[in-house]
């Protein structure tokens, strides 16, 4: 026990405090059983971390911190350490990359029961189940799901600007005021292409320089390791799902092919359709569809991105095409706020948003001919600064979280 403290001391010393994101103060730490979910790379561990020194006393033994993948659990189970943490007068139990020890449920599940007491913070990847079948955490554990940077988040990061959040129906019904706001402090535009290459995984801070070999290493992590291990993937297919990704870095978002996709992988079409819900699982790629009700398994997605810009510049092979960038931010950022992101159909505008509103994302010059005969129906425009009527700068939608 005292070199899992040993180690706490050491992780807490190393965690930076110059940034605390958002995402702090809408989790409720007051419940005994939270997980943090979110792709590699998004700053679930720096998170629990940095909790810890915000709410405790430097040298407090009634909170602990440890990683599921330690060589302390190559001899010890989790239900030991909860058992001799709990009764040397351990309250706060933070236990990072759960997914990496096996069978983690069974046992969260009776430490939740046996120690009514302890609180207990768990991370993981965004692919672990809940309910794995052999426990059901589903009532018990309130689970919290990470998203990289918003640009919102970003313009903090980066140039130390803390602007407030803003809910899409404020946006929407608002959009030149907000604009106003935002551009009298800065120039957003100045900072957007930024953004979109570089601003969405909280490492850049740390190795700007060797930033997209970074992202290429979170992307064969998730492949080779992760999906191997909680989706059963080959691992000699794993190479041909990195092609799989390179080919969609490369493909129009209107252009879903699976056949074609099938070609230029080698793998065969039933098998891609699988691969394609996992990589989404996996917080890699984006699926999008005209109707989420009614989807099957091995439906055929009506649209498809990677899941953030980022990615799009690090794995596309030449410079991505600009349209595709602002399609994959924009649906980033508004399912990253929680909201349903839908295709809204041929000629019908590019998303339909929780089912009510119709936005066509392009560039400043885009008009409104696809939006004709839709009620709520905007246009998201990128390279303007100010809003007009229906036409809102992309860059805003970024602020939603």
């Amino acid at each position: 026990m005292e070199k899992l403290f040993e180690r706490h001391d050491a992780a807490l010393s190393l965690t930076p405090m110059e940034y605390v994101r958002d995402i702090m103060q809408r989790i409720n730490w007051n419940s005994r059983l939270i997980a943090i979910r979110g792709s590699k790379g998004v700053g679930k561990s720096t998170l629990m971390k940095q909790y810890i020194k915000l709410h405790f006393e430097q040298g407090d033994r009634h909170v602990l911190y440890c990683s599921a993948d330690s060589n302390y659990f190559t001899t010890h189970t989790l239900l030991e350490l909860a058992e001799n943490f709990f009764k040397k007068g351990g309250l706060w139990l933070f236990i990072d990359e759960v997914h990496k020890y096996p069978g983690w449920s069974r046992e969260i599940k009776e430490i939740y029961d046996l120690y009514a007491q302890l609180h207990v913070v768990l991370s993981g990847s965004s692919l672990i189940q809940i309910n794995d079948g052999q426990a059901d955490l589903s009532r018990r554990l309130i689970v919290y799901d990470m998203p990289g940077l918003s640009f919102r988040e970003f313009l903090r990061f980066d140039i130390g600007l803390n602007f407030e959040s803003i809910t899409l129906d404020q946006l929407l019904d608002r959009p030149a005021k907000f604009c106003i706001e935002v551009s009298s402090q800065c120039r957003p535009l100045e900072h957007f292409s930024r953004y979109l290459q570089y601003g969405y995984y909280p490492f850049y801070y740390e190795e700007k320089l060797d930033y997209y070999d970074r992202v290429e290493n979170v992307v064969n992590y998730i492949i080779d390791v992760e999906l191997t291990k909680h989706r059963n993937v080959e691992v000699g297919n794993t190479r041909k799902m990195k092609a799989l990704l390179q080919v969609i870095s490369q493909m129009p978002p209107y252009e879903v092919d699976i056949s074609k996709l099938s070609k230029a992988t080698g793998i065969m079409r039933a098998t891609v359709l699988k691969y394609l819900t996992h990589l989404e699982e996996a917080c890699l790629i984006r699926r999008l569809f005209t109707d989420l009700m009614r989807i099957t398994d091995l439906q055929k997605p009506d649209k498809m991105y990677l899941d953030n810009s980022n990615l799009l510049y690090a794995l596309c092979p030449q410079k991505p095409e600009i349209g595709t960038v602002r399609e994959t931010f924009f649906a980033n950022q508004l399912a990253s706020a929680g909201h349903t992101v839908e295709y809204a159909g041929y000629m019908k505008g590019d998303f339909r948003i929780d089912g009510n509103a119709v936005i066509e994302v392009g560039g400043e010059d885009k008009g409104f001919s696809q939006l004709a005969g839709q009620e709520r129906s905007f246009v998201a425009a990128d390279n303007t600064e100010s809003a007009y009527e229906r036409k809102i700068p992309l860059w805003t939608f970024g602020f939603l979280y």
